[in-house]
């Protein structure tokens, strides 16, 4: 990291970027180009989770190498400066990397769902069986993060 002073080491500050912000973009690896996608999420012990369809190019990207990327940001804000050079970015953001791994036990998907649900307010989850065999869950294993603020 180049700006030392704005890195996040505190373990506290880091758990509240991963418990309490929605949006993950996880970079695969493309044919050319990396692939990424936004997804909602849910972070639990060292693990993200994310919801999707049983079929797709992220899921026939992660068969072919499950090492991805993400970056999480939380509590961003520009910061409007009188002269255009002098605008700025407030933020806590999280770059990592992992290993990602598809879920299609059905007991699995629940526990998945339930973070992801967790992640989003909502504490006592129902699920329509049905709805759930026709999707899957991804567990995203972080090896590696680093946090970074400003403002």
């Amino acid at each position: 990291m180049r700006r030392k002073e704005r890195q996040i080491t505190d373990e506290k500050a880091i758990l509240e970027i991963l418990t309490k912000a929605l949006i993950c973009r996880v970079a695969f690896h493309g044919e050319e180009y990396p692939y990424v996608v936004p997804m909602n999420y849910g972070y639990k012990d060292g693990a993200l989770y994310f919801h999707c369809a049983t079929e797709g190019k992220k899921l026939d990207l992660i068969r072919q190498n499950p090492k991805v990327a993400f970056e999480i940001t939380a509590y961003q804000e520009v910061i409007a400066g009188e002269k255009s050079c002098e605008w700025t970015n407030y933020y806590r953001s999280i770059l990592g990397k992992g290993t990602i791994e598809i879920l299609d036990d059905f007991t699995k998907k629940l526990q998945g769902l339930d973070i992801i649900m967790q992640q989003h307010g909502k504490m006592k989850n129902a699920y329509d069986p049905k709805l759930v065999d026709r999707m899957l869950v991804l567990k995203l294993t972080i090896n590696e993060m680093t946090a970074k603020k400003h403002g």
